[in-house]
């Protein structure tokens, strides 16, 4: 029962966490025009998928952001073609930060607050890092192969797509470090935050 009341809270903060990053990608994104009719943004939605992967694991960060980005996608003419594209990649986020974060930090088990905070931000890095060298090179074969675009218009795209996502990436970083290690005392005191701090790592060296 215990088990299973987990599982429904993490759902619920989930859904939240989707919430969050389809309203801040849909009425926070500065939208950069492209030829052709495409675009590339500037936004912070990044920032709650790797903020769900940090504070729920990154099965549900990545769906989080899967999700709500997904969905702010097909909500758009602009972006609805590539809303497949940013299922895979935004869930591709969430795992690779809590692959990092939950697998080989283990910040979960532990109550060093450096620890944590070097550790939380080491993992928003690789998630999002990883988001800056995929996002240009999956979109540019995806519109190319997938869209049929011609391998110039696709050229155009991919290096803008690569200096935005970048600027995100950075904005997302900081962002996400300081909410992380700002709410995650809150949530565990509150119990919002189950399976959370049962053991002490040691500080690292």
């Amino acid at each position: 029962m215990e088990q299973r009341n987990q599982t429904v809270m993490k759902l619920a903060q989930t859904a939240i966490l989707a919430a969050l990053c389809y309203v801040s990608f849909t009425y926070l994104q500065i939208k950069i025009p492209m030829p052709g009719g495409d675009a590339t943004s500037l936004h912070i939605g990044n920032a709650f998928c790797v903020l769900g992967a940090l504070l729920l694991g990154g099965w549900y960060g990545g769906l989080a952001g899967a999700i709500g980005m997904g969905i702010a996608d097909i909500m758009d003419p602009i972006y609805i073609t590539g809303a497949p594209k940013t299922f895979l990649l935004k869930l591709c986020i969430g795992l690779i930060t809590g692959l990092v974060a939950h697998r080989i930090a283990r910040i979960n088990e532990s109550s060093d607050k450096a620890y944590v905070a070097k550790w939380s931000t080491i993992a928003a890095v690789a998630g999002l890092g990883f988001n800056v060298v995929a996002d240009p090179v999956v979109g540019y074969f995806y519109k190319m192969y997938i869209l049929g675009q011609p391998q110039q218009m696709a050229e155009v795209l991919a290096k803008w797509s690569t200096a935005a996502t970048f600027v995100n990436a950075i904005v997302s970083t900081v962002l996400v470090s300081f909410l992380y290690n700002a709410v995650r005392p809150v949530l565990l005191r509150s119990g919002l935050l189950s399976g959370e701090n049962r053991h002490t790592r040691p500080m690292a060296q």
